[in-house]
């Protein structure tokens, strides 16, 4: 007795075994929610198990990054919907970013009239909550669009209509092969000129003498040359009016427009203030050094604030990535194909297998969450060294 009141007093154990206790009490509730789910499962009569995943869907896909027909088996909509939904979020992702510093930056702008329409922007949209906006952009904005016949041209080669936006394709042959070859080499030694030119000026303070000119003469010289050798040629699928719709190039339909439009829009509208909080974050001290060395206010900007305020921004946007790419799964209001819509949505409908069905789309958006969090923790670690 005396034992284990003298265990129960000590301070490095009582914590251990409170722990201890509360794993305990979580594996014995996940086995129980587990045993009672297959129990129920039982009863009912339905049929648990991965081995859907392997049968003929027999329903189609308005979009698919891959081939796909109504032949195709359910795990291969699975593999449809997620690259949908990678596709919306990392696009999503990339103008995002773009509009939201821009949108950032012009909100502490000295110009009056810029200032104010960042302000708007970021109020508004940042305010309405984001299904009504991707109703808006869906409803209200692309439906209002002009049937194929009397589309919007941009030459012969870019429309714009009722069913979609339509780009002319790259056809990639064999002989334009060694050119894309090319650019990823060209791309590789930029990057690593571009290291370097770094280091030597941390080291010394100054850089390699010309190091843009000669980043730029690689990544434009080297693909060049490689072409005129190569004798490659580019050759374009252009889309045409054949029947009631375009075919061939590359057709963006107005479910994936809309979505990418309101999400672009909402996330920058969040982004935007928090690269002004960011900004802001810099001393005063720092902008008026940065001036006095006679830097232009865009030099300023670039190489003194934004490096400091990229500290205080990444987290905060880190959030907004996740929150982006979480939100993609409202496409499924407009019927974009993207993992909830025709695996979580139809999939489930037609086979049954809930269980099954929502704890793969769950993994997969947790996945997807913790990639983005762990690569934004990567630069979040390598902007801090570069501060120091």
């Amino acid at each position: 007795m005396n034992e284990i009141l003298r265990l129960w007093r000590d301070a490095s154990f009582r914590p251990l075994l409170m722990q201890g206790i509360v794993v305990l009490l979580v594996v014995m509730l996940g086995v129980w929610v587990i045993n009672n789910t297959m129990n129920n499962l039982e009863h009912r009569g339905i049929s648990t198990g991965f081995d859907f995943l392997s049968q003929e869907a027999g329903f189609g896909i308005i979009q698919s990054l891959v081939a796909y027909d109504e032949s195709h088996s359910y795990g291969r909509t699975f593999v449809v919907g997620i690259l949908n939904t990678l596709l919306v979020s990392g696009l999503g992702i990339f103008f995002a970013t773009l509009l939201g510093f821009l949108v950032g930056v012009a909100r502490l702008s000295s110009n009056w009239l810029l200032a104010r329409m960042a302000s708007v922007f970021i109020e508004t949209f940042r305010n309405i909550p984001l299904l009504l906006q991707i109703f808006f952009w869906y409803f209200a904005v692309l439906a209002a669009l002009p049937h194929p016949r009397q589309s919007y041209a941009l030459g012969d080669t870019i429309f714009l209509n009722l069913r979609g936006l339509f780009l002319p394709k790259p056809i990639i042959e064999q002989g334009l092969l060694p050119v894309l070859v090319s650019c990823l080499v060209a791309i590789g030694l930029a990057l690593l000129l571009r290291a370097r030119n770094r280091q030597r000026r941390v080291a010394t303070g100054k850089g390699i003498s010309g190091a843009p000119w000669y980043m730029a003469a690689l990544l434009m010289g080297v693909p060049a040359l490689v072409w005129h050798f190569s004798g490659a040629s580019l050759v374009l699928d252009t889309p045409a009016l054949k029947g009631f719709n375009f075919r061939g190039g590359i057709a963006i339909i107005p479910e994936l427009g809309a979505l990418l439009l309101a999400l672009t829009i909402y996330t920058a509208a969040f982004i935007a203030e928090v690269v002004r909080a960011g900004i802001e974050s810099v001393q005063k001290g720092q902008k008026e050094a940065a001036a006095s060395l006679g830097l232009k206010p865009g030099k300023v900007l670039t190489l003194v604030v934004i490096p400091q305020a990229m500290k205080v921004i990444i987290p905060p946007l880190t959030n907004q990535y996740l929150n982006l790419a979480k939100n993609s799964s409202l496409a499924t209001a407009i019927g974009y194909p993207d993992l909830v819509s025709v695996f979580a949505g139809t999939t489930l409908n037609q086979t049954g297998q809930a269980v099954e069905v929502i704890a793969m789309t769950m993994a997969v958006y947790l996945t997807i969450s913790l990639s983005v969090s762990l690569l934004m923790n990567i630069y979040n670690r390598r902007v801090a060294l570069i501060e120091r």
